[in-house]
């Protein structure tokens, strides 16, 4: 028989049920943007609340602003710096490419594009037949066009929705750093009720995870982009230092630092610097690639206190399930079920 009290139950479960799901469905447009800003905030938030806060008398609206204002200016100022010189980059090749727009092509095509292997006599063919014969070269730029535009379609929207979540990151993060201590409290407490020690142990888990993956990430990303613009002063290929801030920030990328120490490397070999342009495939290949390669896995590895093979895994398959914001899920989650089964296999072993 069921007991009188038995649908009032139910009913608060089904009510509870409904607000979680209607906070996830609120918050799931900006889930990324938010899982983000705590990653953020437990990497930063030692440095915050240990040295910060104590030099400013415990105020915490203030410490918040000084902090989200230092996170502005090393994230947002060099994003703008590197997307400035990027047009006026592509300022420089619109002013290369109109006059061969306007008057047409020069009859032959240069000695570095006809050396190239393989596709170099096929270019030389196209690039001959194109400068006769004007209406098949307007018909071909006419052909470019639509995929052109598209494509920089693409890239500011890529570009414009970057900055909207960089925006909600660092308006999320200025909460959390006012309100972190009473958040911490929270999630130690809650920690406790639901799992005791285990549970106070996952959370600190979690934490070293996160700031371990970050650790990882960072410090790659800056000795790639070290690495990278001293190898671009050696070669003497210009914008070293812009090529340098490049690398760093496609270093997030798998295949990001290679497309920018790749092309030093053709623009190297198309000024007739032959043995710069090995040199800096070289270099690339065995110092800057290398360091991702190597580096990263273990500097994630030690920052997080997890074997190799379960960071390389979490960050892939985190990445492919969750996206970007998946290297930090990915590990800690795979961080959280090897304590949970080695504290199972050990309450056994002891019973």
């Amino acid at each position: 028989m069921i007991e009188e009290q038995d649908p009032k139950r139910m009913a608060q479960i089904a009510l509870v049920v409904l607000l979680i799901v209607g906070c996830i469905a609120v918050l799931l447009p900006f889930i990324g943007a938010v899982l983000f800003a705590f990653v953020v905030w437990v990497c930063t938030w030692r440095l915050y609340a240990d040295r910060l806060l104590p030099a400013i008398g415990g105020r915490n609206t203030l410490g918040a602003s000084l902090m989200t204002l230092a996170l502005v200016l090393v994230m947002l100022l060099p994003t703008l710096f590197l997307a400035g010189s990027l047009a006026n980059g592509a300022d420089k090749l619109i002013e290369f490419i109109k006059p061969h727009v306007n008057q047409g092509l020069p009859a032959n095509s240069p000695d570095w594009l006809r050396g190239l292997p393989f596709i170099g006599t096929e270019i030389d063919a196209t690039w001959h037949r194109l400068a006769v014969d004007r209406e098949e070269l307007n018909g071909a730029i006419r052909q470019l066009i639509a995929p052109a535009r598209r494509l920089a379609l693409a890239l500011a929207g890529i570009a414009a929705n970057g900055l909207l979540q960089m925006a909600l990151v660092l308006f999320v993060v200025f909460f959390l750093y006012r309100d972190g201590a009473a958040l911490s409290h929270a999630l130690l407490v809650g920690s406790r009720k639901l799992g005791g020690d285990l549970g106070e142990n996952m959370l600190e888990k979690a934490r070293g995870t996160v700031v371990g993956v970050m650790l990882g990430i960072v410090g790659t990303a800056a000795a790639q982009g070290t690495v990278a613009m001293l190898g671009f002063l050696i070669a003497g290929v210009p914008a070293a230092v812009l090529l340098g801030f490049a690398t760093f920030f496609l270093s997030m990328i798998p295949v990001g630092p290679p497309l920018i120490w790749g092309g030093a490397a053709a623009w190297l070999y198309s000024e007739g610097q032959t043995g710069w342009a090995v040199f800096m495939v070289l270099y690339g290949l065995f110092v800057i690639s290398s360091i991702d390669n190597f580096v990263k896995p273990i500097l994630m590895a030690r920052g997080a206190g997890l074997s190799i093979l379960l960071i390389a895994l979490g960050v892939l398959g985190g990445v492919l399930v969750f996206g970007f914001i998946g290297i930090f899920l990915g590990p800690v989650l795979l961080a959280l079920g090897e304590m949970l089964l080695r504290r199972w296999i050990r309450e056994e072993h002891v019973t």
